[in-house]
């Protein structure tokens, strides 16, 4: 029985395989439908009917009693069971949600077991998915609409348990204690993540979905390339019945609170209070038949009005942003016949920004001269073409093929006469305004992801066997330079005389600020491909326990400017096993639990700077002040260059260098383990509870390491990705007679780095450098990430009156890594982190991370006080992220990066010193500053509440709700700043100060109509 069940799972894959290869380019889409199972007498037919569509599926209960309907799309069903051809029992009408089966059980009569549903309404639903053993959260965009959560799906995300906002600039979501940079984003089985920097994703407007499934963990098989979690959408589609109606949804700028500046010993270091943003958005939508029973359309256009306004940190240029691009949607599904279905999901969110910028008087609120123009463009189309096929009544296959466009391009026509200048706290202030410029750089980049999949479900007996394969294609063309003549960047920092700045060198004596000058471009079209298979088998090993066993293979391969591969990774195998146990029987109870392995893509931004001709040239001056200068009768300042100390283009000198010695050519992928153990149970008609453990561990990384050293000793330095603390291998020179000719590989645990300090001696009045002096080879530590939770949610279903939900969680990110991006440096450049750029970066730099939120609570409830008007609030509750004071430099190397040691004694060469007094780096005095020991952040505290109101009326169904977001106004920090040393030796005072702060209250109107 055993080999049997093993030669039809071989059978599957290569059915699975050889249909994939007769459809060229197409593979399987994400999950986008639901299921109804259970059980009923064997031999009986089990008949579900589409209400809306009128869609029917017949299949047969099997010898052991089960059934299963799969691949239906989400909606209601009327479910009646036949014996002999005659109805048995009265039908019922099933719900059927996204991503989950609905369990049915039906009694020898005919009647449905009421003991394993929920009966709302006189729908049946099942709040228990016996056979899934998956952590997910379902949300429909009808549950959203009496609830106060903002219309768009990062915002839906964060309903569910374990996940919160990132804190940086950069934004995004974090799924138990990941980074924003490892999460995966579905519409209709299309994936819309960006893969550029992997943190947002195209989105389409809150009125073009129908429902969410936000998966957190213990995901099938089928979804891959992410270590963080998955959000899956899908979109509205048509039905028998002519449906039509409008929206319009208005933030006035009246309706927002002032943000709060932000002070140190009375003086305003970034100005909020000026910033607001008004908004109206408007839709128009239809669906209906095209064809009764056969072919439907939904369609929806909405515009757009969008006008943010905001200051300078200084209160001294005013810029006034305006889009008013709008976005169009639709879906087409096309019954073909019984047994086979074509849809169409398509929509456009092609956006442009245009921005003013104007002197600004903060005293006065005077707006003055306009000082500058710029614009930008993001979004595009997206399309997936998807085939759904009945081969037999157990085997069905699904196939899709689309794209996904994500445009981005920033530009100013001021951009060939006006370099962009920044200065940094305690630059001393010009009184005009910086630069003539607020573009800081021309970028046009367009990304483009072709997908395709091809999923297969086969129910064999005791098994369903699912299976397939998937490939994307992702190419990024991008053109991209700093504004300005010469194409040069202004950067001036305070600083102190002999303070070492990293990359450059010791300031010069006298020197209270210096200047970096950086020039940087890059070009070029660039292209990863990403493809995988499959299977798994959901092994019905009885009538109450489900096993699942799951593999997939990975292949990563990225390629250069010229389309060579660089970085290839292949075979990546993914295990996945899970269990669920209805030890009741009665489909009301469960114990779940998985185990499993996720791997992660290199994005396409180390394409970018690794495989392509970039230029990032790095000249450091001294600062003598600034010169005021006049365009168009506005006065604007630029730094005045004095005496240049440092140049660095180690990140790139303009050519595509051999990246053999560039790239580690056994390179292993990032990847992520993770173990779940939870329990879920329905209580009654209405209520559900569960609770669940988790531990998530990171078990590789890959970054930019800077390899300085070899077995011939010290080399010119280069950059390398690789995975730190472990066998690198490059081209390099193996007989050290100074000429690569071969692969080395060298063990970065423990060599790879040379270490030195550099020597100063105090002569003619001046301390001059005087050579450097090594002291040994350093190894760098592994990346380390552990994720451990507990988590509780109860739950109750909406009856009509009311519905309410709550979790609570428990939960511990500590390692030395926190992902592909670093949220406590606010550094969002996805896989080029700091944290490993030498081995001291992250010298004893482990514990808490910076996505450690200890305590999570979320509350959402609405209620209906009568048949017309209902409440909605919700409460999202966590505690603040941990906070670190880093330091520059460390007691070994006197390279200049972020490190865990603040130095206390020596730190620069003495003021009073005498004629031949020798100074060196190795003489200062360090202590070590851990991870997270300047405590945590104020807590984060959101309220929102809405009051909607509903009524019919013979021409249509009016909606009004009025949200209030961020109800009780709290306006703590989520990210302070963590540089306690901007240079060695010297002291921030902004450390530990608020940066980024929750957003004010503000209030939102939607008003809809609908036929």
């Amino acid at each position: 029985m055993y080999g049997t069940a093993l030669k039809k799972t071989a059978l599957c894959a290569a059915l699975g395989i050889g249909l994939a290869a007769m459809a060229p380019g197409a593979v399987l889409a994400q999950n986008v439908d639901g299921a109804i199972a259970g059980r009923a007498t064997a031999g009986d037919q089990v008949t579900v009917t589409n209400q809306a569509t009128g869609f029917t599926r017949t299949v047969q209960v099997s010898g052991d009693g089960s059934y299963r309907v799969s691949q239906l799309p989400v909606g209601n069903y009327a479910l009646q069971v036949s014996r002999d051809g005659q109805p048995t029992g009265e039908a019922v009408t099933v719900s059927v949600t996204l991503g989950n089966a609905t369990t049915v059980n039906v009694g020898s009569g005919g009647a449905v077991d009421l003991a394993a549903v929920q009966v709302i309404g006189s729908r049946v639903i099942s709040p228990v998915d016996v056979s899934s053993t998956e952590s997910a959260t379902n949300i429909t965009a009808e549950e959203v609409e009496r609830l106060p959560v903002e219309r768009d799906v990062a915002s839906v995300a964060l309903l569910a348990p374990g996940v919160s906002g990132g804190s940086a600039s950069f934004g995004g979501v974090s799924f138990g204690g990941s980074s924003v940079a490892e999460n995966a984003f579905y519409v209709n089985g299309l994936n819309v993540t960006d893969f550029y920097n992997r943190v947002g994703f195209s989105e389409a407007p809150f009125d073009f979905y129908q429902e969410f499934q936000v998966k957190t963990g213990g995901y099938s098989v089928e979804y891959g390339r992410t270590t963080g979690g998955v959000v899956n959408a899908v979109a509205r589609s048509g039905s028998n019945e002519f449906h039509y109606g409008a929206s319009i949804v208005a933030e006035p700028r009246a309706w927002k609170s002032s943000a709060r500046d932000s002070y140190l010993d009375g003086d305003r270091y970034i100005s909020r209070s000026q910033d607001s943003t008004a908004q109206t958005r408007a839709n128009v939508w239809a669906s209906g038949p095209i064809l009764k029973d056969r072919l439907f359309f939904f369609a929806m256009y909405e515009g757009r009005d969008v006008e943010p306004e905001s200051t300078n940190n200084t209160g001294t240029s005013f810029t006034r942003g305006s889009s008013d691009d709008g976005f169009w949607g639709t879906t087409l599904d096309w019954q073909v016949t019984d047994n086979n279905r074509l849809s169409l999901m398509a929509f456009s969110n092609e956006t442009r920004y245009d921005n003013d910028t104007y002197a600004y008087d903060w005293d006065s609120g005077e707006i003055g001269d306009r000082l500058s123009q710029a614009y930008s463009e993001n979004g595009g189309r997206n399309w997936a073409l998807s085939w759904n096929s009945y081969l037999t009544d157990n085997l069905s296959m699904r196939l899709m093929h689309g794209t996904n466009e994500r445009s981005a391009l920033t530009a100013s026509p001021n951009d060939g006469d006006c370099n962009y200048v920044t200065a940094g706290a305690g630059v001393p202030d010009p009184g005009v305004p910086l630069g003539c410029t607020t573009n800081a750089t021309i970028y046009d980049r367009a990304d483009e992801r072709e997908q395709s999949r091809a999923d297969f479900e086969w129910q064999l007996g005791d098994h369903l066997l699912r299976f397939g394969v998937d490939r994307e294609s992702n190419t990024s063309d991008l053109s991209q330079d700093y504004a300005g003549p010469g194409g040069i960047q202004y950067n001036v920092y305070s600083t102190t005389p002999g303070a070492q700045v990293p990359g450059a060198g010791i300031v010069p004596p006298g020197y209270t600020a210096y200047v970096r000058a950086r020039r940087y471009s890059i070009f070029g079209e660039f292209e990863s491909i990403n493809e995988a298979y499959y299977i798994e088998d959901n092994w019905s090993v009885t009538d109450n326990i489900v096993l699942n066993l799951g593999i997939r293979n990975e292949s990563f391969d990225n390629r250069d400017a010229e389309g060579r591969t660089y970085i290839e990774m292949k075979d990546m195998w993914a295990p996945r096993v899970g269990f669920a146990w209805d030890f009741k029987g009665d489909g009301t109870t469960k114990v779940f639990g998985n185990i499993g392995r996720y791997f992660l893509p290199v994005a396409n931004v180390i394409n970018i700077k690794q495989g392509g001709a970039l230029l990032d040239e790095r000249t450091y001056y001294g600062f003598d002040g600034w010169e005021i200068q006049e365009r168009d009768g506005v006065q604007y300042a630029t730094p005045i260059l004095g005496t240049q100390f440092g140049f660095d283009n180690s990140q790139g000198d303009g050519t595509v260098g051999d990246l053999r010695a560039e790239v580690d050519k056994d390179m292993d992928p990032v990847y992520q383990d993770e173990l779940i153990l939870g329990f879920q149970q329905q209580i009654n008609s209405t209520w559900s509870w569960g609770a669940r453990g988790i531990y998530r561990k990171l078990e590789n990384a890959i970054d930019d390491i800077n390899l300085t050293a070899t077995h011939c000793g010290r080399i010119a330095s280069r950059w390398v990705m690789a995975n730190p603390g472990e066998d690198v291998t490059v081209w390099g020179d193996t007989d050290c007679d100074g000429v690569d000719d071969g692969y080395l590989t060298v063990d970065t645990s423990n060599a790879g780095y040379w270490t030195e300090s550099d020597d100063y001696q105090y002569v003619n009045g001046e301390w001059e450098y005087v050579g450097s002096t090594p002291t040994g080879q350093w190894g760098w530590v592994k990346p380390d990430r552990d994720y451990k939770a507990i988590e509780l949610q109860v739950d109750r279903a909406w009856d009509g009156k009311w519905a309410f939900n709550a979790s609570y969680t428990l939960s511990w990110s500590e390692g030395n890594a926190e992902g592909p991006v670093n949220t406590d440096t606010n550094f969002g450049d996805t896989g080029r982190t700091e944290n490993f750029d030498d081995p001291f970066v992250n010298y004893r730099g482990d514990g808490p991370l910076a996505n450690d939120h200890r305590h999570q609570l979320k509350l959402r409830g609405t209620y209906a006080f009568t048949d017309h008007w209902n409440i909605g609030a919700t409460v999202d509750a966590r505690s603040g992220g941990p906070i670190t004071a880093f330091g520059v430099g460390n007691p070994y190397n006197w390279k200049g990066y972020h490190s865990y040691y603040i130095c206390v004694e020596n730190c620069a060469p003495p003021e009073n010193a005498a004629e031949g007094d020798t100074w060196s780096t190795a003489d200062r005095v360090f202590e070590h500053s851990p991870r997270g020991g300047e405590g945590t952040m104020p807590w984060v505290i959101d309220v929102g509440v809405s009051l909607g109101y509903e009524r019919t009326f013979d021409a249509g169904t009016l909606e009004a709700k009025f949200s209030i977001f961020n109800l009780f106004n709290r306006q703590e920090p989520v990210w302070v700043y963590q540089d306690l040393e901007p240079a060695v030796g010297d002291r921030d005072e902004f450390f530990g100060k608020e940066r980024f702060l929750q957003a004010p209250r503000y209030g939102q109107l939607m008003v809809s109509w609908r036929y």
